[in-house]
């Protein structure tokens, strides 16, 4: 079906996001793989092509399009590439400027804001942590108040542009007797003394995406780096979550989409038993499945994304698209990688590192069973 939430300004916006994909990106994915890690002139030119700041206002050189249909189509041509492109950009412009632009302080505005539209300053979260997983709720990074200061002790992991960010929105405990009341954010650059990070993670898939521990020894900030209000650092979280959701699901739709298309192509050329092995019925069936999974999800999704960029959508139904999308993700690369053969297990070929970078999508941004229990909770159940 024609998707119709996009209009001629959306998709000439799209058109220039793939200019700058095909050569600033398709060219060096072997590279970024190697690295296990994306270069800084990645982000320095995604700067200079004005796709750091869709949602930066204009003061501090950001685009301010208020409108989430362009971040959506963003992370679907970036996600068309690998699913560790969206995941990288969207961390940095979609899921952690926001704190900053919505919460921070006319200092911290000037002072970060700059450098996260050129690329000069990329940006993390810190919220998992290695025993609290999906509950943010258990954190265990403290800040304990000493004169003018907060002295910050703890660790983080898995925090996507770990190991080459250079300031992390960062959630800890202020108030040990409040539970989630006494959690606040705050904005750690990672020159700060008493910070370190570990080694890139070496993660299943998703090798393109810098992974890695960050630890706080005695770090010291003061008030200026509090972000948001004190002590409302997990209402803040869970404020923003929809939108990192949402990011997530139409990232997942859009890089299962692209492998489909790929595979069903591979399977008009490839033979067997003299004919080309989409012709035989299992797999003519199969991928007419396939394609509706991925129509059907990608409808909700659209439905999603413009309900967000009207201010209309809802934590429930953020969480419906994440857990779904991610469930017909895996399913659909499980699929295609069938297709594939011998060939599909190959690391050589798109379809086997899509298949390894689509598994972890049901793990983070909260884990599918997470996002099912919150979906239970407003049934009332």
């Amino acid at each position: 079906m024609k998707r119709d939430i996009y209009d001629e300004d959306h998709e000439a916006f799209r058109a220039s996001v793939k200019e700058f994909v095909d050569r600033s990106v398709l060219p060096h994915t072997e590279e970024h793989i190697a690295a296990k890690a994306l270069p800084r002139e990645f982000w320095l030119e995604a700067g200079k092509q004005g796709l750091l700041g869709l949602e930066v206002p204009e003061q501090y050189g950001g685009a301010e399009a208020g409108d989430f249909r362009f971040n959506a189509i963003l992370q679907e041509e970036l996600a068309k590439v690998g699913a560790a492109y969206p995941t990288c950009h969207g961390i940095h412009a979609d899921i952690t400027a926001p704190y900053i632009v919505e919460l921070g302080t006319e200092e911290q505005k000037q002072r970060w804001l700059p450098g996260v539209v050129s690329g000069e300053i990329l940006l993390g979260i810190g919220m998992t942590e290695p025993s609290g997983g999906s509950d943010l709720a258990a954190l265990k990074t403290t800040a304990v108040r000493d004169g003018d200061s907060w002295v910050i002790n703890g660790s983080k992991t898995f925090i996507t542009n770990g190991y080459s960010g250079d300031l992390f929105v960062t959630a800890v405990r202020t108030d040990p007797e409040k539970g989630p009341k006494g959690i606040t954010l705050f904005g750690i650059e990672a020159t700060a003394e008493g910070f370190s990070r570990g080694r890139k993670l070496d993660k299943v898939g998703m090798e393109e995406s810098d992974t890695a521990e960050l630890f706080f020894e005695n770090v010291r900030v003061t008030d200026a780096e509090i972000i948001g209000e004190l002590n409302m650092g997990f209402i803040h979280m869970m404020q923003k979550l929809p939108q990192e959701r949402l990011g997530c699901a139409v990232a997942n739709v859009a890089h299962a989409k692209q492998i489909l298309t790929e595979t069903i192509q591979y399977a008009k050329e490839r033979q067997a038993f003299g004919a080309p092995i989409g012709t035989f019925q299992h797999n003519k069936f199969l991928l007419a499945d396939l394609v509706t999974r991925i129509e059907v999800a990608e409808a909700y999704i659209d439905k999603c994304v413009l309900a967000h960029s009207e201010k209309r959508l809802t934590a429930i139904d953020a969480a419906k698209a994440k857990w779904y999308s991610s469930q017909v993700q895996s399913e659909v690369l499980d699929h295609c990688v069938q297709l594939h053969g011998g060939y599909g297990f190959m690391n050589e070929y798109r379809v086997a590192r899509a298949w390894r970078d689509a598994r972890v999508t049901k793990i983070w941004a909260g884990s599918n069973e997470i996002m099912k229990e919150l979906i239970g909770r407003d049934l009332g159940l």
